[in-house]
């Protein structure tokens, strides 16, 4: 059973979240918060699965509030729902440590699907966002003389076998697990323990945070 809880200032937002979410055999709403504050305290007072997180929120907004949690060190996860489909969110929510960012007028069907694949560790972004995402963050990377390191001086990835480093280039690009064992030749289940191992040893939270290293450690470049 997933647990979720709900943050959202319009309450007939909230409603109809655990609404949808409760008609599913698989989730449970644990809690509900109208503002930032709120999500704060309940999901250290709950440990939800994962916190539908809303951005635009009175007092604290869903940003810090991802911050706060995902820095508690707990196991929730974040989903970003947020009505504006603007890259500076995404980026911002995606760096404070959110799993998933979707846009309110997806589809129940992708709404549920996220909240799954950020309870088992997967990432969600709309796909609207993903490349422009992707092209947007190098442009926030540091210009200095430390960015000139190549990816083999990066100490986050000395933990990595060549093989874990090749399969961290590619989810850097955008490759779903069905592509990577396609394109490498290997079965599917076996890029999953590679890419739980990568996790593990990079200590990323999710997929999300291991494209961001990948794109910081220079595997990755935008053309």
């Amino acid at each position: 059973m997933t647990t979720v809880l709900i943050a959202d200032d319009q309450p007939l937002q909230r409603f109809g979240s655990r609404m949808l979410l409760e008609s599913q055999d698989d989730m449970t709403v644990v809690g509900e918060a109208a503002n930032g504050s709120e999500a704060v305290r309940l999901a250290a007072e709950l440990h939800p699965d994962v916190v539908l997180m809303d951005i635009r929120m009175p007092g604290l907004d869903g940003i810090e509030a991802t911050r706060r949690i995902t820095a508690a060190g707990d196991r929730t996860r974040i989903l970003i729902v947020t009505t504006f489909d603007l890259d500076e969110y995404a980026y911002a929510g995606l760096r404070a440590g959110a799993s998933g960012f979707l846009v309110k007028d997806a589809q129940p069907e992708e709404l549920l699907a996220g909240i799954r694949a950020v309870a088992t560790g997967d990432a969600v972004v709309a796909p609207s966002l993903t490349r422009r995402l992707l092209d947007a963050y190098v442009h926030h990377l540091p210009t200095g003389p430390s960015s000139q390191a190549l990816p083999q001086d990066d100490p986050r990835l000395a933990p990595l076998t060549d093989r874990e480093r090749e399969i961290l280039t590619v989810i850097g690009k955008g490759w779903t697990n069905t592509e990577i064992a396609t394109r490498l030749h290997l079965a599917e289940s076996t890029v999953k323990t590679h890419v739980g191992r990568i996790l593990a040893k990079t200590g990323s939270r999710d997929r999300i945070q291991a494209v961001i290293l990948a794109y910081d450690t220079k595997l990755v470049q935008t053309s």
